[in-house]
């Protein structure tokens, strides 16, 4: 693979080619491998699990946050923001964002690669429900956050950069999620800095929740009660891989 062509894209251009390009596969496991097998209960609401309708809730807070689900399985044309107001929402009432941390969208994060400055945006690009593949897109963006907060460390924090870290990531195509456990070396960012082929690969790990109705997995998303009860409850169990 090291005759592949390497270039100075930006994170939101990344396609299968560029993962090619540095090494990196991603292996798809199930809940025992991945570690998201007990499934613990959802920490939100009762009434989130339990209302077909944004109607059905009598908290304003779990409405909003039912009618955010509506529009993010069916926007508009060029507004995938709805998907994106939904997972700030949805990881609020999951308990992600406790003090000290805040829920970012649209982010910029610099990013170095084959020489040359460019970016990658967060929650930028990822399709609705289309045949576009967010995953490439997502990892660029883990690999340009372990270079930006390592350069924080060192600059601002007086600290030594990390050699490693698991990056936590999720896609969503509507309000159907994969989780990843994104595994990032200096290693690895120094080969997309310098626009080289690493000669140690990277695993990406992947885990798409085990819904009763897999094939409408797309289509259905959280709105039905059953798949958003398995899919909240991935949700509680990837939080340990946030930090």
């Amino acid at each position: 693979m090291t005759e592949l062509i390497r270039s100075a894209k930006s994170g939101n251009d990344w396609t299968s080619h560029e993962l090619a390009a540095y090494n990196i596969v991603v292996e798809y496991q199930n809940a025992a491998t991945f570690g998201t097998d007990n499934l613990p209960q959802p920490t939100v609401n009762p009434a989130i699990l339990t209302a077909t309708l944004p109607d059905d809730a009598a908290d304003d807070g779990d409405y909003y946050l039912l009618r955010s689900m509506d529009l993010a399985m069916s926007p508009a044309p060029a507004e995938e923001s709805a998907v994106d107001d939904f997972a700030v929402l949805l990881l609020r009432a999951l308990g992600y964002t406790p003090r000290g941390r805040v829920v970012r969208t649209r982010k910029v994060i610099p990013l170095i690669i084959c020489g040359e400055a460019r970016h990658v945006k967060t929650d930028e690009d990822k399709r609705h429900l289309d045949s576009s593949d967010p995953e490439p897109q997502l990892i660029a963006e883990a690999i340009a956050a372990f270079a930006a907060n390592n350069q924080t460390r060192q600059r601002t924090l007086n600290q030594p950069p990390l050699n490693s870290k698991v990056m936590a990531g999720i896609t969503m195509k509507g309000t159907a999620p994969i989780f990843y456990k994104i595994l990032v070396t200096a290693a690895l960012a120094g080969s997309v800095a310098s626009g080289v082929y690493p000669q140690v690969a990277t695993t990406v790990y992947a885990h798409v929740p085990n819904v009763p109705r897999p094939n409408r997995r797309w289509r259905e998303g959280m709105q039905p009660l059953d798949n958003r009860q398995v899919i909240l409850s991935c949700y509680e169990a990837f939080r340990q891989f946030v930090n």
